[in-house]
């Protein structure tokens, strides 16, 4: 029920009119105290009127009970002290009494009186019904047996038919009158209640258009007054945006000592605080920065000398006994090792310094991962993997650094080949109007979620107890990211355990195009 309500609703919230609202706060509260002083309004309305209208009723009432009881003992007199003999007689003095008492009632706001045979008047001597036709119906056969039982006088709430006006609200007052030889009849007159409806409906309206401008007015004072008061939480606002924009000196001006007063002066504190620690951060930073590249630099010198030491051992190992032949092994594989890694924290220093910068050229990417392919041939040969690759385009073209591009490859298919189990690999590469897409996939041992997000992240190892082949550092797949990120592309990696990885590049072809989607699919299902 709540959400086919939410569903009912949702094309209102979405209303430009109801929009505009939601984004100011001074407009939600005057429309919310609007809206509370309408329906307060409205209850005050109800009541007075009910109250003005049933007192004006009873009122209204007593007259008309005190005016019907006069005239039901007038006509009763009149026709006790008749001397009529005849049924004719009768039947005449009974019309002229009607038409006396509907001029004489009219003052009193009567529109009809009737005379009707009872139902236990004799049949010998009766006369003819006296009615009005346009009111004979506003008597209801509840009103004449109630009016029968001779305890009356008996009065009725009714609705007469108005004279091209609509329906108004009147009284029917009926009792027993006596007439000579006839017997008993019944006299009703009815009385209309137009005039105080009309009063009741001016007071209605009244008040009605008297509020319109107080509720007017009450709306523009509290929009006014509200938009004054959070004038200073707008200011801060302001101030926040540019703040987060990296402009940190702007400030707020704090007047007075007031709630608003206390959050300017909040912020600015807050604003300087941040300002300190970032300074203090950004030094700290230049320093770890300085720290790896000045410690990369100076480890080059050393490690020149080792390796030229290590390489002559390394030629020599034949000459070696066998466990002094194995660690002349081991020490090149390792210097190597550390060569590269010294080689991944130059360039990660140069992203963190902001001072990597590109070489960019038209670059056919299918001649580029031909060439990654056969650089790491001997490599897939020694793991039994069988590396496939598929071209979509004779010629997969994007403006990119073919140095970084390269690098970026190689990690992907060096990662692939490592786990790939010996099953195949493939490197597949796609390009439409604006994207060159470059894929790896492997069917090998596949990642799970938490190795999905943390991918990318510096000296991150899935499975640290792995063997390595080519012995990785742990930068590779950050510093692709990087590059990626330089080239403004986009790099994804996904994986299911025991199905394989796969790791894509999406490069505009054009630097400064925007895009959304590849050229290729991520994982394909197989």
């Amino acid at each position: 029920m709540a959400s086919k309500a939410s569903a009912l609703f949702e094309p209102i919230k979405n209303t430009r009119l109801v929009l505009f609202i939601r984004r100011s706060l001074s407009l939600q509260v005057a429309v919310g105290m609007t809206l509370v002083m309408l329906t307060v309004l409205s209850l005050l309305f109800l009541a007075v009127t009910y109250q003005v209208r049933l007192n004006i009723y009873d009122q209204r009432r007593e007259q008309i009970l005190d005016d019907a009881t006069v005239r039901l003992v007038q006509a009763q007199t009149t026709f006790d002290q008749s001397t009529a003999a005849t049924t004719d007689q009768v039947q005449d003095l009974a019309h002229q009494l009607v038409s006396s008492l509907r001029s004489s009632a009219t003052g009193a706001g009567a529109v009809g009186t009737m005379l009707l045979r009872s139902a236990g008047t004799s049949s010998a001597f009766a006369i003819n019904d006296l009615v009005d036709g346009d009111l004979i119906e506003v008597v209801s056969p509840e009103m004449r047996e109630m009016t029968a039982k001779g305890q009356g006088p008996y009065y009725q709430a009714i609705t007469i038919e108005g004279d091209g006006r609509g329906k108004y609200p009147g009284i029917v007052v009926g009792d027993i009158v006596t007439l000579p030889l006839a017997g008993e009849y019944e006299l009703y007159t009815v009385y209309s209640l137009r005039d105080d409806q009309d009063t009741v409906t001016m007071l209605s309206r009244t008040l009605i258009l008297g509020s319109i401008p107080l509720i007017l007015l009450f709306a523009v004072g509290v929009v006014y007054t509200v938009y004054r008061l959070l004038r200073p939480v707008r200011t801060t606002a302001q101030a926040v945006t540019k703040l987060a924009d990296g402009d940190l000196s702007v400030r707020v001006q704090a007047d007075g000592i007031d709630e608003m007063a206390q959050l300017a002066s909040a912020f600015n504190d807050m604003a300087a605080s941040l300002t300190r620690k970032i300074a203090e951060y950004d030094e700290l930073s230049k320093l770890e920065q300085r720290f790896v590249s000045d410690v990369s630099h100076e480890l080059r010198t050393p490690l020149t000398t080792i390796r030229m030491a290590e390489e002559m051992l390394y030629d020599s190992r034949e000459d070696f006994d066998p466990i002094s032949a194995r660690s002349a092994e081991l020490l090149h594989q390792q210097v190597d090792r550390f060569e590269k890694m010294l080689a991944d924290l130059l360039e990660i220093s140069r992203y963190d310094s902001k001072s990597a910068s590109l070489e960019l050229d038209d670059v056919n990417f299918n001649e580029l991962s031909q060439k990654v392919i056969d650089a790491n041939q001997a490599l897939a040969d020694n793991l039994g993997v069988e590396v496939t690759f598929i071209a979509k385009e004779p010629r997969n073209v994007a403006e990119a650094d073919s140095r970084r591009m390269e690098r970026v490859l190689r990690n992907f298919l060096v990662n692939a080949i490592e786990h790939a189990e010996g099953g195949p690999v493939e490197v597949e590469v796609g390009s439409d109007d604006d994207v060159t897409s470059i894929r790896v996939r492997d069917y090998g041992v596949g990642m799970d979620e938490v190795t999905r997000q943390h991918v990318f992240e510096r000296f991150y190892r899935a499975d640290p107890a792995r063997t390595r082949t080519t012995g990785g550092t742990g930068l590779g797949l950050s510093i692709a990211r990087e590059d990626v990120s330089l080239h403004g592309g986009k790099i994804e990696a996904y994986g299911e355990l025991g199905r394989g990885s796969a790791f894509m590049v999406t490069l505009p072809r054009r630097q400064g195009v925007v895009f959304e989607g590849g050229a290729l699919e991520l994982w394909e299902e197989k």
